[in-house]
């Protein structure tokens, strides 16, 4: 080519469009995201230009006035009607602003909030040095047992970039429900995974083990987010499109034009197939599905505890509600290919988590598994396919966060020497050291047992109900006999604690502050709350459970 001819092209090409156009976003719509977003943003300044001495205050006072605002918008945008009359796309096309995502964004952002408390406790501990210690790291960056993370301890350093790094956290599991395009979602998954696989490498004690947790997290989170990505890619060439309403269509047979460069995959049943199949590993994983779950108890166990409590209730809440989107707004033409696997994936959560729950002995090992069979039970709603099944899985994950940030809540409470005591042996007889903490622990656990008049009842009443309405008879007995089966482990602790000797031995019960005595009455509150009253609450989630599409 003569360079005549590559310098007209050149001119042709740098010809001025008339008019670039400009992105219309709503940003009063997405407020929620992006307060939390400017809050995270807020506190990473705070670590670079606050004194040491005031940065875990100023953190938790950010972090704190942050989600409750964040709150209130989203409040604010259901109360505006944005949940149900006003529903539509927003931020071209990326979110949905829809009940589903009102009602899921509220809850993780409340569940955040409870979970924030107990990220500042410092009162468990004894203080060190003269300073009082929380359950991170003094030093992240410190050698486990070197003479760098001694003199860190000795100085009294604490690791207050936990409260920017759960903030981004919580910004990507607002986006993870609401995204209404596959790249959006993706970003949103990779934004509240990465400030997690850090999270969990930071515990104070048995630093090893956490740092081993995080690596395998960040392993089998690379593989999960890889197998999606992958998925992505075969639906954009099946569909020409990463929109979730586009695909559908495509899926549906109701489209027409097709993208002549992708005129050879398009319509490819085989692309759609497998591509569906990938993305919903890489969901299932995060929601912590068999044969997804692997690293559930490992994470579980090694991070630090109020870690946990926070990762178990909002990503389950975040993974779920994406879920939902996918199966019930971009394939449920391929309603009759997905069920079926959806029964198996949801028979053998629900039986292997209870089963192998039955064998552990460290406490966090234990609602680890538990929860496992409970993501079980969420998914025979989601299965149901009606949108009784939609407001039963809403309700569901709402009552489940609470019990779940409250238990571990507890488990940071019972000490010993060397920690949390976490085997299930040192718990024997609390119930006579300690009656009041004893008592709490169980009431969470008769909820996640599913015992009448607690929160956990009426969730698996709900989801059982809509499941069995949905035709899906079978998956409900399954559930019965997974829940009796689970009740028997939940009530072995109880036994412990409250008819076995204490031993002299024994762990102590710390006396936490008024932050971890909120997050555990809070957890109590609406658990009991949800379990007697539940109508309002499953009123909201039936109004909340229709998709804009």
């Amino acid at each position: 080519m003569s360079t005549t001819a590559v310098h007209s092209l050149w001119t042709t090409a740098a010809q001025p469009l008339d008019k670039i156009p400009a992105p219309h976003i709503e940003y009063a719509q997405l407020a929620p995201t992006l307060i939390v977003v400017g809050a995270a943003v807020l506190g990473v300044l705070v670590e670079a230009f606050v004194p040491r001495r005031s940065r875990h205050y100023t953190q938790v006072f950010l972090a704190v006035v942050a989600l409750a605002a964040a709150f209130a918008a989203v409040v604010g945008l259901a109360a505006g009607g944005y949940g149900t009359t006003k529903a539509h796309i927003a931020a071209m096309g990326a979110i949905a602003v829809d009940g589903p995502a009102l009602f899921l964004q509220g809850t993780i952002l409340l569940a955040s909030l409870v979970a924030i408390f107990t990220f500042a406790e410092r009162r468990l501990d004894p203080a060190v040095h003269g300073n009082r210690i929380d359950s991170f790291a003094a030093q992240a960056g410190s050698v486990p047992g070197s003479d760098g993370e001694k003199a860190a301890v000795k100085a009294g350093f604490t690791t207050t970039e936990v409260f920017p790094l759960a903030l981004f956290a919580i910004a990507g599991m607002l986006v993870f429900p609401a995204a209404n395009d596959l790249l959006t979602l993706f970003v949103a998954l990779e934004v509240f995974s990465l400030p997690l696989y850090l999270l969990c490498a930071l515990a104070r004690r048995k630093r090893l083990m956490s740092q081993e947790a995080a690596v395998k997290y960040f392993l089998l989170g690379s593989f999960s987010s890889a197998f999606l990505l992958f998925g992505i890619a075969m639906l954009y060439g099946y569909a020409g499109s990463v929109s979730y309403a586009r695909i559908a269509d495509v899926v549906d047979g109701t489209v027409k034009t097709i993208d002549p460069a992708l005129a050879g995959t398009m319509g490819n049943d085989a692309l759609l197939l497998i591509g569906g199949a990938l993305i919903l590993m890489g969901l299932l994983f995060k929601v912590g599905a068999v044969p997804f779950h692997m690293w559930t108890p490992d994470v579980y166990q090694g991070a630090p505890t109020p870690v946990t409590g926070f990762m178990a209730a909002a990503t389950k809440v975040a993974a779920f509600g994406a879920l939902l989107r996918l199966l019930y707004v971009v394939l449920p033409g391929l309603r009759w290919d997905w069920r079926p696997v959806m029964w198996a994936i949801a028979i053998v959560t629900m039986l292997g988590g209870a089963i192998v729950a039955i064998t552990q002995t460290d406490i966090k090992r234990l609602l680890a598994y538990s929860s496992i069979a409970h993501a079980g039970f969420i998914l025979a709603g989601v299965i149901a396919v009606t949108p009784t099944g939609v407001s039963s899985v809403l309700f569901y994950l709402a009552a489940y966060s609470f019990v779940t940030i409250g238990a571990f809540a507890v488990v940071t409470l019972v000490r010993d020497a060397g920690g949390e005591a976490t085997h299930l042996s040192k718990w024997a007889g609390l119930g006579r050291r300690s009656p009041l903490v004893a008592a709490v622990f169980a009431v969470f656990l008769l909820a996640f047992a599913g015992i009448p008049l607690t929160s956990g009842f009426s969730g698996k009443f709900a989801v059982f109900r809509a499941a069995a309405e949905g035709g899906a008879g079978a998956l409900v007995v399954v559930g019965v006999i997974s829940s009796a089966i689970a009740a028997f482990f939940y009530i072995r602790v109880i036994v412990l604690m409250f008819f076995s000797e204490p031993t002299p031995e024994g762990p102590t019960v710390a006396v936490p502050s008024p932050l971890t005595m909120t997050t555990i009455a809070v957890g109590v509150a609406v658990t009991l709350v949800l379990g007697v009253a539940p109508q309002y609450f499953l009123d909201l989630a039936g109004q909340a459970s229709v998709f804009v599409r």
